[in-house]
Formats: C-alpha cells, structure tokens, sequence
C-alpha cells in the first residue's frame, strides 16, 4: 500500500484502533469496574473497544456508556483455555484489533491465541492476587505465568506490590512492566453536603446519631467480610454505647453474604445491621457511611477504597496488596493485620469515639485521591502505554 493509499484511506475511513479487552467474566467486581472506567472515560476519537468474556457477559455491560462497544461470550467450559482458541482466534481474525489487553492469570493464557491470530500489540494486567495464592508463592503460578511470558510484549501492574511479584518472583524484565494504579471518578464520588443525613434509599438507618460502618464488594473468600461481621459483634459486645448507635452496611452478593448474615444474626445484631445485596447507587451508600472498611484477605488496588477516599471517608483496611499503598496509617485511615477481627473491631472503637480524627482521615483521603488517584491519570497513562505498543509494532493509527 502506498503512502497516498494510506492517506486517502483514513481520510474515507477515520475510526481509531481497537482493542480488545479479555477477562474471564464479565460481571460485577473490581478488575470488571476498572475497564468499565477505562472505556466510559477514554475519548473516543483515541481508540475503539471490545470486550470479550471467556465465560459470560452479564448485565454488567449496561455500565458502558459506549454505544459502540461490541461485548462478547466464549462460554468457557472449566478447565484449560485450549478449547476455546479456535473461536477466540477467529473472532480476533475477523476484528482485527490493533492490541489484546488480557487480564490476570484466568485470561493469560489468551495471549497465544492473539499471538496465533497475528495481533500486533498483546499487553497483560496483573489486577491482585489469585485466590489459591494469596502471597503470590505458588511455583505452579509463577511457571504459568512464565510459560506464556513469550506471548506479551507488555505488562500492567496495578500496584508496585505486584510489580515487585512480576519482576522478582515470575522474572519478567522491569522495562516490560508498566505499573499503573486505578483512577476513581472524583465528581460522582464526593463528599456528602451535608455530613450526618442519612439517605440510603430504601434502607432502614435514617435517623440521626447513628454512626455507619460499610463496606462494598463481591462477597466472596478473598474480600473476607464475615471478618468484618465477626469484628462488629466484637465492638458491641466491648462497648453498650457503641452497640447503641453503631449500624453496619455490607453492600454486596455473592456465597459470603448468607454466611455473614447468619454470623450477625446468631450475634444478636440482626436490627443492627444491613445486607441488601448489590446496589447500583455505591456512590449514595458511600455518602451516608461513617467509615468504610475494608477486611479482604488479598487485594491488587481496591477500587472500592478509593472511591470512600473520594467520599471523605476514613478507611480500615487489611494490611495486604495494595491496600498498604493506598492506606497511610493514622493519617487517612487504618491498616490491621490480616484476619484479625480484634484488631479490626478496635479500630471501628477507635473511630467511632474520635469524631475530630476521621474527619482529618476522610479529609487526607481526598486529598490523596484528587492529587494521586484521579481517573484522567489513570485514563493517560493506559493511553500513553497503548501508543506507546501501538508505534512499537510500527502501525499506523490508522491502519486498525
């Protein structure tokens, strides 16, 4: 093709390049959240996007304010990917996108069929730890990891924490690695104007001096919220007052959700606390809280944490992952050892009785978020590493 062909075709045909985001599922959670964010906050003349599911797509897609992003299922069976390569590989031959971004270990391995399939950039996001692995020692899945490293020409690591697993314990070279933390939307996640009102709708904790610890996300082994249940019954059992006033608000669904209902039930807190499975206005929710907590047993960066930083909000949180990057103990929350609800239900003591401390915390949160956090650095750095690909391959923007 010359190069007045290649002028004369972006001139007819000026759509940007795509790319294909692959994940396992795409449905509620955290790493599902931030592509959302990605696309929905990328301009639209910088690149297209599709979102391919090894396993499903579920309503989830209705987030996605693009009307042009094509989302498709490959209803992965259980076990290796293999046998879903064929269709993978002709969805990638008929699309023909310019990058494949696919995200953690259950969608690694897609990277040979985008290699297969002659796609000229392939990056992987590393978004938290595997459930089987918590601390990242697995040999089994540092070798996986390293098996399909030959595939990937860049990698994204959420937090330095993963970074240093990738570099160190999996080997990948430092140069192909991009350390790049989650962006939150500052405008819709804000503080409340009028701190003290209570106005989760539908909720049943709107009077006036109650005080509201929450939490949001898939209630599943690695988030680990009957530690919080177990640590609220804790506190009001050490404190008549603070069972008096203190509500608990666990927003969310998934197989942890029965088991830390009937933990608060048997615990004598069923008027006290509050579990109506997933929401869609988290941002109102995070608004009415006191403090968000967060007791997972594994995390990469927390989205959820940042988006209660945004609120003003002081956190708890585990001392795992990513958590201790974003969480800067005593001065915009606190961190407790993992699966510690003793420390957790003191720290809930702890805020709860110093009003003046949580609100510098909640402060120093969103400080941190509107100088660190924002989604327009998030949403520049993928774009930068996304051109960056884009020229290394020696494409033209417009030849995708």
């Amino acid at each position: 093709m010359t190069k007045e062909d290649r002028l004369l075709g972006a001139a007819i045909d000026p759509a940007p390049p795509l790319i294909a985001h692959v994940l396992y599922r795409f449905d509620v959670g955290g790493l599902e959240n931030g592509v959302v964010n990605l696309i929905n906050h990328m301009a639209p003349n910088a690149y297209r996007h599709m979102v391919v599911a090894l396993t499903e797509v579920t309503d989830f897609r209705q987030r996605l304010q693009r009307p042009d992003v094509e989302c498709v299922a490959l209803h992965k069976k259980p076990g290796h990917g293999a046998r879903v390569y064929p269709s993978l590989w002709r969805l990638l031959k008929a699309r023909r996108p310019a990058i494949v971004h696919t995200r953690n270990l259950a969608a690694l391995e897609m990277q040979a069929a985008a290699w297969a399939a002659g796609v000229p950039a392939r990056i992987h996001g590393e978004h938290g730890r595997d459930i089987d692995d918590l601390d990242g020692s697995s040999r089994r899945h540092q070798r996986l990891r390293q098996l399909y490293s030959p595939f990937v020409h860049r990698y994204v690591a959420l937090s330095r924490d993963l970074e240093t697993y990738l570099s160190g314990s999996v080997g990948i070279a430092p140069r192909r690695i991009a350390q790049i933390y989650n962006g939150v939307n500052a405008e819709k996640f804000a503080p409340a104007q009028a701190p003290g009102l209570r106005s989760i709708a539908g909720g049943p904790f709107q009077g006036p001096g109650l005080w509201l610890a929450g939490t949001v996300g898939r209630m599943a082994a690695v988030k680990n919220q009957t530690l919080l249940a177990r640590a609220f019954l804790i506190a009001r059992e050490a404190n008549p007052e603070f069972a008096a006033v203190a509500r608990l608000v666990m927003i969310g669904d998934g197989p942890l959700r029965a088991q830390a209902q009937t933990l608060l039930d048997n615990g004598g807190a069923h008027d006290a606390a509050w579990l109506p499975g997933e929401r869609s206005d988290v941002a109102d929710v995070m608004r009415s809280l006191d403090c968000f907590v967060l007791p997972s047993l594994a995390e990469g960066i927390s989205n959820t944490i940042l988006e209660a930083m945004a609120c003003g909000l002081p956190v708890i949180a585990t001392a795992v992952g990513g958590n201790v990057e974003l969480v800067d103990a005593g001065r915009n929350g606190l961190l407790v050892p993992n699966d510690d609800p003793l420390a957790m239900a003191q720290s809930l003591l702890h805020l709860w009785r110093n009003a003046e401390v949580s609100k510098r915390m909640g402060c120093a949160g969103r400080a941190d978020v509107e100088q660190r956090f924002s989604m327009q650095a998030m949403v520049s750095a993928y774009q930068h590493l996304y051109d960056q690909q884009i020229s290394a391959a020696g494409i033209s923007l417009r030849d995708h």
